[in-house]
């Protein structure tokens, strides 16, 4: 079964607009067909307390012939193909794969929540998000565009279409 599924991409450490460009790269080998497509690249500010460079954030949309936990899999080993260490949460990374969205399912699983628990929340998420998919409605049947405030417009910087 084919399935559209949205994955977001962030990364601060070791070049991060090269380490999106190469999980863009590594995230095409997971689409069905020219299915895949990305959003413009985003700087952030970091979430939690811990002192760090900004962010470069993006999000992938792609149909995909994986399962939930195949896809998260292939997420993970994307990661650590290209260096991730999961050291400190909400630390410095070289590349964070999240599995947004999956369909319209609604997934609670000891290792994947789909939808990702704090999406609705996350301006570096919804407005790349928009980008490549500005009419999604989500599965607790919210449209995407109705999330997004004029505050979160403002606090990302586009840094490449």
């Amino acid at each position: 079964m084919a399935i559209q599924a949205y994955v977001a991409l962030g990364a601060n450490l070791a070049n991060p607009t090269q380490q999106l460009d190469a999980a863009v790269d590594a995230l095409s080998a997971l689409a069905v067909g020219d299915s895949l497509r990305v959003s413009s690249y985003y700087a952030s500010k970091p979430m939690g307390e811990v002192i760090q460079p900004d962010y470069v954030n993006a999000v992938a949309g792609f149909i995909t012939t994986l399962e939930p936990i195949e896809l998260l899999d292939a997420l993970q080993f994307i990661e650590q193909q290209q260096g991730r260490v999961r050291l400190q949460h909400w630390g410095p990374r070289t590349l964070d794969l999240d599995l947004l969205l999956y369909g319209q399912q609604q997934i609670s699983l000891p290792r994947l929540t789909v939808p990702h628990y704090g999406m609705k929340q996350r301006s570096f998420v919804l407005i790349p998000l928009a980008d490549i998919a500005p009419t999604l409605t989500l599965p607790c049947n919210t449209s995407l565009e109705s999330l997004i405030s004029v505050t979160m417009r403002d606090e990302l910087q586009k840094l490449i279409e």
